[in-house]
């Protein structure tokens, strides 16, 4: 896999009254073309604001980002980005919600319309296409969101904490789902989550961010076999990891917070526990 996009020394510094912000701190790394990258990492460390600045929608104070060698200082259209809110158009049917990256891309209305109808059968929503979204389940919602992203033919997908409005049951279904798309399409996933059962389910790795400033702890390459069953020897080994990663910035981090991980061997008679908190 090549390098597809390169971010370099990137800061992301918020000014107020009293004093500066640090919400990102010379953050370098590279995301590789057809991966599956997650971010994880301490609550307030940053992570959609990097996501954001990734996606062009909000840039560092300092440092660059690079896509395929050229700066971006806006929104990219081969980025798309999904969000945990849906961030539907409520006036917009299924189908109307899919073309609008399309509109703005001026495509033919005829063609915008053959291309969205295949995105509503990849993500299951044949017959759903003329519905509004106040008549669509929470899943039914994501599902929209993700075909919209897709629709205009990015080369990376950006995902915000993207199954964590949902309910689990239904969020199972949606990363096995997202899991076949990112096979077939060959496209470039990046997934924020609090979810570490999540992060090592789907990546192929995982970015560990530190507490506020964030900065990046580590890069943990997930070198299980797909499809990954939780709760295996291997599965856990790899949870131990990233949640020793986490506890070290839960110990050096400052104040006094009510603050709660749950840990793998804690873990017993089915009852999973998927998040962790800063």
């Amino acid at each position: 896999m090549g390098r597809q996009m390169e971010l370099l020394n990137v800061t992301k510094v918020y000014p107020s009254q009293s004093a500066e912000t640090h919400a990102l701190k010379d953050i370098t790394f590279n995301i590789h073309e057809g991966e599956f990258l997650c971010i994880v990492g301490p609550t307030g460390c940053g992570k959609s604001t990097l996501l954001k600045i990734i996606a062009g929608l909000d840039q560092p104070t300092s440092g660059l980002i690079k896509f395929q060698g050229e700066a971006v200082t806006e929104p990219h259209p081969k980025i798309s980005m999904v969000f945990q809110s849906f961030a539907l158009f409520p006036w917009r049917t299924v189908l109307q919600n899919i073309e609008f990256g399309l509109e703005v891309q001026q495509v033919p209305k005829k063609e915008r319309k053959e291309i969205a109808m295949e995105f509503v059968e990849m993500v299951n929503l044949k017959g759903y296409e003329n519905c509004y979204p106040k008549h669509l389940s929470g899943g039914m919602k994501q599902r929209v969101g993700i075909a919209r992203a897709l629709a205009t033919d990015p080369e990376i997908i950006l995902m915000d904490e993207a199954f964590s409005a949902i309910d689990e049951f239904t969020a199972q279904t949606l990363r096995r789902e997202v899991t076949e798309i990112w096979a077939e399409t060959k496209k470039t996933f990046v997934l924020v989550t609090h979810n570490l059962e999540e992060a090592i389910e789907l990546a192929d790795r995982i970015l560990v961010l530190t507490s506020v400033p964030g900065r990046v702890k580590s890069l943990v390459s997930v070198t299980l076999k797909r499809p990954r069953r939780r709760g295996t020897s291997n599965f856990l080994k790899f949870h131990r990891q990233i949640f020793r990663l986490l506890r070290e910035e839960l110990e050096h981090s400052i104040g006094h917070h009510h603050l709660g991980f749950h840990h793998p061997t804690l873990l017993h008679h089915g009852q999973h526990s998927h998040y962790f908190s800063l």
